[in-house]
This record gives structure tokens, sequence and C-alpha cells, in this order.
């Protein structure tokens, strides 16, 4: 029987730990931009809690920001203010 709770469908128990990857052009705007898009949902991040990558080239950068996920609705309100920011080209 198929639940209507969005929670029941989730293959993550939560709380849990949960890597985003954000990537996009290597430019300040971008960095702050992902930071405070995610921090919008849980809060202000430690600065541990987040990795930077630059591209071999230098004109995009990963950011890989950890975050204790409390559920799947907040996963996907994460994903969807990420992808519609016009600085951050991809969100995983």
């Amino acid at each position: 029987m198929k639940s209507d709770d969005p929670e029941s469908e989730s293959l993550l128990e939560f709380p849990c730990e949960f890597p985003i990857k954000i990537m996009g052009r290597d430019k300040p705007e971008f960095r702050e931009a992902a930071v405070v898009v995610v921090e919008r949902h849980v809060g202000k991040l430690d600065d541990d809690a987040i990795r930077t990558s630059t591209s071999t080239n230098g004109n995009f950068v990963s950011i890989t920001v950890t975050i204790t996920a409390t559920s799947q609705q907040q996963l996907d309100d994460i994903y969807r203010d990420l992808t519609a920011h016009d600085q951050v080209l991809v969100a995983l």
C-alpha cells in the first residue's frame, strides 16, 4: 500500500549526515550564494562543514556542504532553491 506521507518514500533515515555538492563559476558571489541558500534551510554552517575544490582550469568550483538533514522535504527545498539560483550551475 502506497502512503501519501512523503517521509515514507525516502530511502534515508532522518536525521542523517548528508553531503550536498554545488557547482558554479569560481567567483566570490557563487561561493557566498551557495552557502547562503543552504544556511537558509539549516542555520549557520560550521567552517568544517564546507569543502571546496577548484577545477583544473580554475574556471569552476565545487562546494560540498555536509548538513544534518532532518527530512526529505528539507532536502527537496534545499535542492529546489539551489537549482533556481542563477549562480548555481549544478546541485547534486
